[in-house]
């Protein structure tokens, strides 16, 4: 009896995974990543990030091997594809579609000066009531980097793409990019609704440069001859849903409309907000995208929608529970490192509070929810008497937690009403004191569930191929693992203890 299935691809700076959809049922039936260890990250220079896209090509025919031997599938079962990808990078391509260089990945900050130029030539206003944004690091900083310091290598672009949209053009053969990608790249005027020219021409870069724009959800292109029969897929299959991964979890976890939030806490904590109207913070403490269901173009066959993603990113996140691992949660003179469960554990015997010990979780680097000032991790308050491993061990918890609120302090001062949150049950998200504390301090209902990028790029292409009538639909297989409420006795203690941490902030 034949199946139908959705492809969905994570194309991330660590691996490629992809993952195959049962589309009755909504299951994962298959999914598969490579390189098996991590991918490799060039980096000649200090601060530089690069990575070969031909590379991301070949874990991708790796992994779409792997799932349709695990799922038997037959390549005409295979009904749409959807596109998860590691948001700001750039690549640059010839007209035969073919790299020029190296992609110039995300965590690149090669590229700093030339955003801050731009901000500071153009003024703030300007660049913050048209982008969201200041221009910062983002892609289209990235190629005048590439205008200035390799002359001969921009002369011969054909084309600028983000990672997904490199990986859309391998399976089609066509270049094309979304708002949503332009957006995040700084190359969208949220004011005109049109590539952001005012930018570009003060870059030096020609708008012709950029590919033909293509709807979120929709045929973005199909699968050509030649992909096909090196993927293993049938020519024709639909390419329906593109976006960058931080969008894309928040697709993968139902988060389409405002008052809804997706997060995640792993190396870098993560809030990703929906708004419904366009705002920006005056002081560019957030990041602010077009999401993955914005619509702002008279052109397109629905009506004009606006959904605008606010991101936090707090950079000291889980580096600090490590080290608080390595650290505190280690034997003493031995080399053996305590469990996460078993922290967790220690750390639920301290009250929330951790009896007036506050830990600020700034120390891997400049923050930008902090105006891009590197102020350091810092322990405040500890008492000799009182103070034990538990107390330190929930007193990183909560800084973190803290930070968190805070940033989101932001979001809602740009008219954000963050009720519910979703999350995988993952990382920082295994301990109960981490989500306690994050419903307590903010109030909103924690929701966990068992889902990832890969698996929302699949039904993502479901929605975009009208093969699910709505996001609802594509998710009404997504599973909430647990549900954890604000518990009522306990919100003054969290309030007084983030009123106190705040009082450490610089």
């Amino acid at each position: 009896m034949k199946k139908n299935y959705l492809l969905g691809y994570d194309v991330g700076s660590s691996s490629v995974k992809a993952s195959l959809v049962d589309v009755e049922s909504g299951a994962c039936v298959a999914s598969a990543f490579y390189p098996k260890t991590e991918a490799p990250i060039k980096a000649v220079r200090a601060g530089w990030a690069e990575q070969d896209p031909n590379a991301w090509w070949e874990y991708l025919k790796s992994a779409t091997a792997d799932v349709l031997t695990q799922s038997n599938a037959v390549k005409d079962e295979v009904k749409a594809i959807g596109i998860s990808y590691q948001m700001h990078g750039l690549v640059c391509v010839d007209k035969d579609l073919k790299p020029l260089r190296d992609a110039i990945i995300w965590c690149d900050s090669r590229a700093v000066p030339y955003g801050q130029k731009a901000f500071d030539t153009l003024g703030s206003e300007q660049c913050l009531s048209r982008l969201l944004n200041s221009p910062g690091n983002f892609t289209a900083a990235k190629l005048a980097w590439v205008h200035e310091n390799e002359p001969e290598t921009f002369n011969k672009i054909y084309k600028v793409m983000l990672p997904g949209d490199y990986i859309a053009c391998r399976l089609s053969g066509t270049p094309s990019t979304t708002v949503s990608g332009l957006s995040e790249g700084m190359m969208w005027d949220f004011k005109e609704n049109r590539p952001a020219q005012f930018l570009l021409d003060f870059y030096g870069i020609p708008v012709s440069m950029l590919s033909d724009i293509v709807p979120t959800f929709g045929i973005q292109g199909e699968v050509n001859a030649a992909a096909a029969a090196e993927l293993g897929l049938a020519e024709g299959t639909p390419i329906t849903y593109r976006a960058g991964d931080q969008p894309n979890n928040a697709l993968s976890l139902d988060v389409f409309e405002p008052g809804e939030a997706a997060t995640t806490a792993g190396t870098s904590g993560v809030v990703y907000g929906v708004l419904g109207n366009v705002a920006y913070d005056p002081l560019s403490r957030v990041n602010t995208f077009a999401h993955v269901n914005h619509n702002p173009l008279p052109t397109s066959p629905r009506r004009e929608t606006t959904r605008l993603g606010v991101l936090l990113c707090i950079n000291g996140t889980g580096i600090l529970n490590s080290w608080m691992r390595r650290i505190v949660a280690s034997p003493l003179g031995g080399n053996v490192e305590g469990s996460y469960a078993e922290m967790n554990d220690l750390a639920a015997r301290a009250p929330i509070g951790a009896a007036g010990l506050s830990i600020l979780p700034f120390g891997n680097g400049a923050e930008r929810v902090l105006c891009n000032k590197e102020v350091g991790a810092s322990i405040h308050g500890i008492n000799f008497n009182t103070h034990t491993q538990a107390h330190l061990l929930r007193a990183a918890q909560e800084g973190i937690v803290f930070s968190f609120a805070y940033g989101m302090k932001v979001m809602q001062e740009m008219g954000m009403s963050l009720k519910t949150i979703r999350a995988g049950k993952a990382n920082m998200f295994l301990s109960p004191i981490f989500r306690n504390t994050l419903a307590g301090v903010t109030g909103a209902t924690i929701e966990l569930c068992d889902t990832d990028g890969s698996v929302g790029a699949a039904r993502g292409a479901g929605i975009g191929a009208g093969i699910y009538a709505n996001h609802k639909e594509a998710f009404a297989a997504l599973k909430k693992l647990e549900v954890i409420e604000p518990i009522a006795k306990d919100q003054a203690a969290y309030h007084e203890a983030y009123e106190h941490w705040l009082t450490f902030l610089p």
